[in-house]
């Protein structure tokens, strides 16, 4: 396996290409855009943040780590895997781009298992301290502090996109992805860590986030349910896997007491993968 540097970049401001040169991204019109010590280069303009610190905060983004590390969602990670480099040729160059990396746990794991083929690969957040993390775990990506909403890839530049557990923006993921290239996206299903979400909600909702129909641009090829039951044993993994979701915020001041105690939690993780094909004709880009 072979990780290759990302180079398709776009400035944010102009969308022209970006050229690296030396410790810095500079486009044709002189912008340019330090590359940090840790290996990243932020790349989101103040204008289009919503926010002083937008995205996941340290606390999430290292209780997410450590419960990652621990290999509790490994099968997702499996899955993914198998669904990105599915029909690649041996000895076959693919640019992969994950939207909404987080701490970078899926890419580093897609690049230890890539075999044969050349990987270059891409991480993205809106979270500085998601993109920090990933930067200081693995230099082998090229790590960017950005936004889905306003992605700095040059157009048809990816053969695939992961979007796990994230916020997809259909029309950008069509705009850099070749024709043909495949978009991999995962949401909860109904039942995820419906035993947790059992503890700390008065009601639970019986809700699916699968995508019912393809989104605008792309055509679907698959839709594949990883299910499987997942034990924590000791309070820091359950207080990590509350600390990493949405559902620390949501819950009550209650509902997040009645977590704090808990010793041992039976979970199911439920959550469906979709895989998405881009068209065939460049209509984005």
């Amino acid at each position: 396996m072979t990780v290759v540097p990302f180079e398709a970049l776009a400035c944010p401001l102009d969308a022209i290409p970006l050229v690296r040169e030396g410790r810095l991204w500079r486009c044709a019109t002189g912008h340019s855009f330090d590359i940090a010590r840790q290996g990243y280069v932020h790349l989101l303009p103040v204008q289009n943040k919503r926010s002083r610190d937008p995205g996941d905060s340290k606390l999430m983004v290292t209780a997410r780590q450590r419960f990652l590390e621990a290999g509790f969602y490994q099968p997702i990670a499996d899955a993914v895997i198998q669904t990105a480099l599915d029909g690649v040729a041996s000895g076959a160059t693919v640019s992969c781009l994950d939207a909404g990396c987080g701490e970078g746990y899926y890419l580093r794991q897609l690049a230890s298992a890539a075999g044969e083929h050349t990987l270059s690969l891409l991480g993205l957040d809106i979270s500085k301290w998601a993109v920090l993390a990933a930067a200081r775990q693995d230099d082998r990506p090229n790590w960017v502090v950005g936004s889905n909403a306003n992605l700095p890839v040059l157009p048809a530049s990816l053969d695939r996109i992961l979007c796990l557990f994230g916020f997809p923006v259909y029309p950008e993921f069509a705009r850099v992805l070749k024709p043909g290239g495949k978009l991999i996206q995962v949401d909860a299903g109904q039942d995820h860590l419906r035993e947790l979400r059992e503890i700390i909600y008065p009601e639970v909702r019986a809700e699916s986030k699968k995508v019912a129909e393809a989104p605008e641009g792309f055509r679907r090829i698959r839709t594949e349910d990883v299910r499987f039951s997942l034990h924590l044993a000791g309070s820091e993994p359950i207080t990590d896997l509350l600390a990493m979701t949405p559902h620390l915020y949501r819950a009550s001041h209650e509902g997040r007491e009645r977590a704090s105690v808990l010793e041992s939690l039976s979970l199911t993780v439920d959550v469906c993968l979709h895989t998405f094909e881009r068209n065939g004709t460049d209509d984005r880009a």
